[in-house]
């Protein structure tokens, strides 16, 4: 697998940003490991660890109305989402793939509020244990990234 270029980012200063993460709980062994190199990822970028509200839903379908809540407060710079959708034998996959990725977007558009998306959709468990780890930090540098930028433009 060859990794993408995700180029460089101009800011990712966490020190003083708020973060909330809405972790799914299905496929707990893939969503732990997502949230705890997010948690470390956030921390090693200066993000102060009392700074960060972390829950858990049951599943990804529930990702968004916790999401949509967080926003709502106003009391975030960014949040994250992370959760692990595997493919099944019907079209469920698909409904909560389509569903919960539009509930993310939804937010963050809704709130003109970063909202990383770490909501894994994968084939298998295979791919998603090789996921689990650069996708976690992946989403905290993203949430980092944009809450420094939209501080900047607004």
């Amino acid at each position: 697998m060859q990794d993408a270029d995700k180029g460089q980012a101009a800011s990712l200063e966490g020190e003083g940003l708020r973060i909330g993460i809405v972790q799914a709980r299905f496929n707990a062994p893939v969503t732990n490991q997502l949230a705890q190199s997010c948690l470390a990822e956030l921390e090693s970028l200066g993000v102060n660890p009392k700074d960060i509200k972390h829950v858990t839903v049951p599943g990804a379908l529930e990702v968004a109305i916790v999401l949509n809540a967080m926003a709502d407060s106003e009391d975030y710079d960014a949040l994250i989402a992370l959760g692990c959708i595997i493919r099944g034998e019907t079209y469920h996959f698909e409904l909560v793939a389509n569903e919960s990725g539009a509930g993310v977007s939804r937010v963050a558009l809704d709130y003109q509020l970063p909202v990383a998306n770490a909501i894994l959709t994968t084939e298998n468990m295979e791919q998603a244990i090789a996921r689990q780890t650069d996708k976690g930090r992946d989403a905290a540098r993203v949430a980092v990234e944009m809450a420094n930028l939209l501080d900047d433009i607004q």
